[in-house]
């Protein structure tokens, strides 16, 4: 029996997600380790943790074996937007499969129990709609988001030969859309560069006609997932996709940002990138069966919420 907090290391704790998951799981009574090499984290995520002594920041990329003695693993470290990910693809690619090997392999040392933040992705420009976990995707291997793709889809293929090769106690959630207060500024994920935009007065980009479709959820329904899916008995590893169901055309999610923050921003097509995906919406069944889990926050609270922080941050 193990007496005091549980010990839990979150890779990639200092990013958008990985700064809502650390808060959650001090909340939750943790000691949490944050490992991060800050290449799109950021210590402004962190800042108001650092005096928390059950928190603790180190500074290392997943790349690295890192040998700390923990309980639970939450592997969250990857640049997640296409214009980080596409920055350095090689080293993207590195550190879903290298990270994950290097997670997988603590994990196998200490016993632990690990988390897996892969992604919608995996499922590529869809050809069934919505996606369940059992579609196995429509993804190009060579095109330029291929280092984000199948760097996510080979480090759950690592996971679970893991989990059957060792046994290692695995959970994998497939993460969609989500947006929330810490998003990086210059992402140029669709919710950040509308309100950006929006606030700055300049005009919004849309990429192809804007009829292309997503799912937003909003960070908080996220983490609570996380969790839910990390308390489930061992004989759960997932893969198991968590998002928010309510589909949208990304015009229609522009429209409504210039309204929010009452701007005059007029709207700007560009070209679509190669391999963008057409539609993205989760089946989140077994979430819901398996975890008891449904998104709360609707789009409009979460947007205020969210226009509200960068409204402060670029005030500030």
């Amino acid at each position: 029996m193990k007496y005091g907090r549980k010990r839990v290391l979150v890779t990639g704790g200092a990013g958008f997600l990985g700064s809502h998951l650390c808060e959650r799981l001090l909340a939750e009574g943790c000691d949490v380790l944050c490992a991060d090499n800050l290449f799109t984290g950021s210590k402004d995520n962190i800042a108001h943790l650092l005096g928390n002594p059950y928190f603790e920041l180190v500074r290392h990329d997943v790349t690295f074996p890192l040998y700390v003695e923990v309980d639970e693993i939450y592997n969250l470290a990857c640049p997640a937007s296409p214009v980080h990910y596409q920055r350095d693809p090689v080293q993207t690619t590195k550190t879903s499969v290298h990270g994950a090997i290097n997670m997988l392999g603590l994990a196998k040392r200490v016993g632990a129990k690990i988390f897996q933040a892969s992604t919608s992705e995996v499922y590529g420009d869809p050809q069934v709609h919505p996606q369940t976990e059992d579609y196995r995707g429509c993804v190009n291997p060579i095109g330029p988001r291929a280092c984000y793709d199948e760097g996510k889809r080979c480090a759950e293929t690592l996971f679970f030969d893991y989990w059957r090769q060792h046994g290692l106690r695995i959970k994998v959630v497939r993460i969609f859309n989500t947006y929330g207060p810490r998003m990086h500024p210059d992402d140029g994920r669709v919710v950040s560069n509308f309100i950006v935009q929006a606030l700055e007065g300049r005009p919004i980009t849309l990429y192809g006609d804007g009829s292309q479709t997503r799912s937003f959820c909003y960070v908080d329904d996220l983490i609570e997932g996380f969790l839910r899916l990390m308390a489930t008995p061992d004989d759960v590893t997932g893969p198991i996709n968590i998002g928010n169901p309510r589909e949208m055309t990304v015009r229609e999610l522009a429209e409504m940002v210039v309204a929010m923050v009452g701007s005059g921003s007029e709207i700007v097509y560009q070209p679509l990138p190669a391999d963008d995906p057409m539609q993205r919406r989760p089946d989140i069944t077994q979430a819901k069966a398996v975890l008891d889990w449904a998104p709360k926050v609707a789009l409009e609270e979460g947007l205020q919420r969210t226009i509200a922080y960068f409204r402060s941050r670029m005030q500030g």
